[in-house]
């Protein structure tokens, strides 16, 4: 039946078919996958939590502060001192400023658009250091909904504005850092498609020995990235889902690399079916018949696995979910449809010069994997001891992972405006004032609120209190990076303090309380997520094949792997990289990941033994099965590691960190852990692994008529 099916795709006439309708969807999906960019959401509530104190915080502040509101500090600097002139030119500006599209009228009883150092002296904030080197002026812009993905122009017009003969200017604060944020993943959608296709071609120019066959692969894995990307971005623009430069980077990255994955297993299915049969249309039918569940496995694994990030409380992380799964399910389809349609349409010439001809030899069992098969054969429980015994010593590596988030100057591998500004300010002796802890509580608590802040280590003096509504607002500056451990235990310390007030009903937020948020919610969303991800994992196994051992081995297996890639990359971001923590989330994405790809591989391997166990028994399919898929799934590996490799090409600390961790870890699955260890435990234990299964029974008398055959008969 599914034969059949197989083949009605690929047949002579429906082949054209398929490919027409493709063309026609590609074309369509053009222009709407390059509006994705533009539909990005990078603001604060595009990743906090809904539940979070912060972003109740943020709800009250209405009255007092537009929702929309981007507090940016200008930053001068002069060796040995600002002069008076420097000073006057600063006011000006200031004025200036005040003048720019965006910048609000200022409203009684709100905090200006425009504090410069003369009107923060009134307020009893200084803006000048003390050596009179340093000055800050901050500008409040109000840019609407989208107003974070402006920032990059505004901070140029600052620039521009703020020119001063042999004065340093930098543009800081929230808005800096959103401008800066923003040059990090500026031209995403070009530069990391562009270097993500360039290596898997050179990987795949080295798998296929062919200067024409990676073309169908490349050109198919665009096709899916393209509709992809076009259905996400109807998705964002019409039913609110989340995309941010994080999840778009990862989109790109997850459908070139899991499509030429499963472009590379049907083919080299499709090969050994070609030496098989003369006809090309049936050859396919029988590769489609046979790859395609392997294939479905792998796709459903990891878009479960992904739609399982939908329990965050992330936004950013539950957003992630349905962008990756749409671009799996995509992917998936496209690779069974339209690359076997090209495939078949273009013919044995494709793989030139190593044509698979009809009636020639598999060389696969005579390759590096059946050599590797061989040497386990005579010691299997000792070779899978010893690896597991390695591979938990790699884990150890974790009790040097630092999750506890990375300050504003440690999140980027490179050092921007922003930051530069902020270390100006610190070393000057400065606060950054639009870093505050923002208290609203109910009217008539504001004395015993300002009471309660005053004197507080790290907290500067508390602006006057407002009242409207019923509601107090009271803010403070934080005298550190916003993101930093110091920063959140000063507001765990206003929380504490502010919550005992007897009535006030206060909640905090502001930037800190917001980072503080971000960083529990993760914390909770590693606990809740992971177990849910690896029941998913266990229940697709389980179906995939129909045993219970087997999949508790493999899931034991891939967490293993899971734990030494992790233990091994917290040892290179700390010692090889400089790297100064990791951020809360890393963690989980990096087990979404690891697991749901890493799986993959065990799936494209024992559904093979499976298929072999049925003819020869488990011990002999075993070989026969990693024979025939340890190159392609080897090279599948590569491409893999490669793509996410890649995503150190964007100057940001986490998806660095998160690229070097998922290439280990499918290097350790695809060199380690599905050649050596799954192997050996499958030759040790035999048909026990498909316990309850009739396999289990059946397999003594496979593997003895299996014994009076040579390996090289088995298929």
């Amino acid at each position: 039946m599914h034969r059949q099916i197989a083949g009605k795709l690929t047949g002579p006439v429906t082949k054209w078919i398929v490919l027409v309708a493709w063309l026609a969807v590609f074309g369509g999906s053009f222009v709407f996958a390059a509006k994705l960019a533009d539909v990005q959401n990078n603001e604060a509530s595009s990743w906090l939590p809904e539940s979070a104190e912060s972003t109740r915080a943020f709800e009250k502040l209405a009255p007092f502060q537009d929702p929309n509101a981007i507090p940016t500090l200008v930053v001068y600097h002069r060796d040995g001192g600002l002069t008076e002139a420097d000073r006057e030119a600063i006011e000006q500006d200031a004025r200036e400023f005040a003048a720019m599209e965006g910048v609000p009228e200022p409203v009684e009883g709100k905090r200006p658009p425009v504090v410069s150092p003369a009107l923060a002296e009134q307020f009893g904030s200084p803006a000048v250091s003390e050596d009179g080197t340093v000055a800050q002026t901050m500008v409040t812009f109000d840019l609407g909904a989208d107003g974070w993905n402006k920032m990059p122009d505004i901070a140029d017009d600052l620039r521009d504005a703020a020119q001063i003969d042999g004065v340093d200017v930098y543009v800081a604060g929230a808005g800096g850092q959103a401008a800066d944020a923003a040059e990090a993943f500026g031209g995403i959608d070009t530069t990391l498609l562009g270097a993500t296709l360039g290596i898997v071609v050179l990987i795949l120019l080295f798998t296929y020995r062919s200067p024409v066959l990676w073309i169908l692969p490349i050109f198919s894995a665009v096709v899916a990235l393209f509709v992809s990307q076009a259905l996400i971005y109807f998705l964002a623009r019409y039913a609110d889902l989340t995309v941010n430069g994080q999840s778009y980077a990862i989109l790109t990255i997850l459908v070139i690399g899991a499509g030429t994955d499963y472009a590379l297993l049907l083919v080299a299915r499709y090969r050994e079916e070609l030496r098989r049969h003369e006809d090309r249309h049936e050859a396919m039918a029988f590769a489609l018949h046979r790859a395609a569940p392997a294939i479905l496995a792998s796709a459903a694994t990891v878009a479960l696995g992904m739609l399982c990030l939908l329990f965050a409380d992330m936004n950013s992380t539950a957003g992630l979910g349905p962008v990756a799964a749409i671009g799996i399910g995509v992917t998936f389809v496209v690779m069974v449809t339209l690359l076997p349609a090209l495939l078949v349409i273009t013919g044995r010439w494709i793989f030139w010069p190593r044509r698979p001809g009809f009636g020639s030899a598999e060389p696969t069992q005579a390759g590096l994997w059946a050599k590797v098969g061989r040497w386990i054969t005579p010691r299997p429980r000792r070779v899978w001891v010893v690896t597991s015994v390695i591979l938990g010593v790699a884990c150890l590596g974790l009790l040097r992972l630092d999750t506890n988030g990375l300050a504003t100057e440690d999140s980027y591998t490179q050092e921007f405006q922003s930051i530069t500004g902020q270390k100006v300010l610190e070393d000057a002796g400065l606060v950054d004032q639009s870093n505050t802890v923002m208290v609203v509580a109910n009217a008539g608590s504001e004395d015993a609120i300002v009471d309660a802040l005053t004197g507080l280590d790290n907290v500067e003096p508390p602006k006057a209190p407002v009242t409207a509504d019923g509601v107090t607002f009271v803010e403070a500056a934080i005298g550190s990076d916003p993101a930093s451990a110091e920063a959140f235990a000063t507001v765990e310390r206003v929380r504490d303090t502010v919550h005992a007030i007897d009535g006030a009903d206060a909640l905090v937020g502001g930037g800190s309380a917001f980072y503080l948020d971000t960083k529990d919610a993760a914390n909770r969303d590693n606990i809740v997520i992971i177990p849910i991800i690896l029941l998913v994992v266990f229940l697709i196994l389980m179906a995939l094949l129909r045993s219970l051992v087997a999949p508790l081995i493999l899931i034991a297996t891939v967490v293993l792997s899971f734990g030494a890639a992790m233990g091994i990359s917290s040892l290179l971001f700390e010692y090889v990289f400089g790297f100064a923590g990791s951020d809360p989330g890393f963690p989980l994405f990096a087990f979404v990941f690891l697991v749901a790809l890493g799986i993959d591989y065990n799936i494209f391997l024992m559904t093979r033994v499976r298929e072999e166990t049925m003819e020869s028994g488990t011990r002999k399919g075993s070989l026969v099965a990693l024979a025939s898929t340890g190159g392609v799934i080897t090279s599948a590996g590569l491409v893999l590691a490669a793509t996410f490799l890649v995503l150190g090409t964007i100057p940001v600390v986490f998806l660095a960190e998160l690229g070097v961790a998922v290439a280990l870890g499918v290097i350790l699955d695809t060199m380690v852990v599905r050649s050596v260890l799954v192997t050996a435990i499958n030759m040790d234990l035999g048909g026990k692994i498909w316990w309850p299964s009739k396999l289990d029974t059946a397999d003594e008398e496979l593997t003895a008529e299996a014994a009076e055959e040579p390996l090289e008969t088995v298929h």
